[in-house]
């Protein structure tokens, strides 16, 4: 289920494609691969690894802290300029993320803490119901730049 400029998107993106998941783990490496090449498909392969990154741990912090089951999370990626975002929303808006210092052995805890090395900014949005988490990556305006 993708849709790539939807109608009444405003006029400033360059690209724009959404894609809903069903919250299963499998899902995970589905978007992961689809923003890796969206962002090279948008003339950016070299920033699709971090973005697929980042779309991995951002699913997997909705899916994990977020999701509720037969609620879809969404998958927002835009590229407007110089900045691609990559977003997740999820159905929960109790549990914000919050960065946090992941005890050593621990198998969860560092998303966030890549999340923000990554990206050039990262934020929480709380919606009516549920919330958007958003990061961005800084690329050039054209691949040979």
């Amino acid at each position: 289920m993708t849709d790539s400029c939807p109608a009444g998107l405003p006029k400033h993106y360059d690209h724009y494609d959404t894609v809903s998941y069903t919250p299963f783990p499998q899902n995970i490496p589905l978007a992961r691969r689809h923003v890796a090449r969206l962002a090279a498909a948008w003339g950016h392969p070299g920033a699709a690894g971090d973005a697929a990154l980042l779309a991995s741990e951002l699913c997997t912090n909705a899916l994990l802290h977020g999701c509720l089951r037969d609620r879809l999370f969404r998958v927002e990626t835009s590229l407007t300029g110089k900045v691609l975002r990559v977003a997740v929303t999820d159905p929960k808006d109790e549990r914000l993320p919050e960065v946090r210092a992941a005890e050593d052995g621990e198998q969860f805890g560092r998303g966030l803490l890549i999340v923000g090395v990554l990206a050039r900014r990262w934020a929480v949005e709380k919606l009516t119901v549920g919330k958007t988490v958003w990061a961005e990556l800084d690329i050039p305006r054209s691949p040979d730049a």
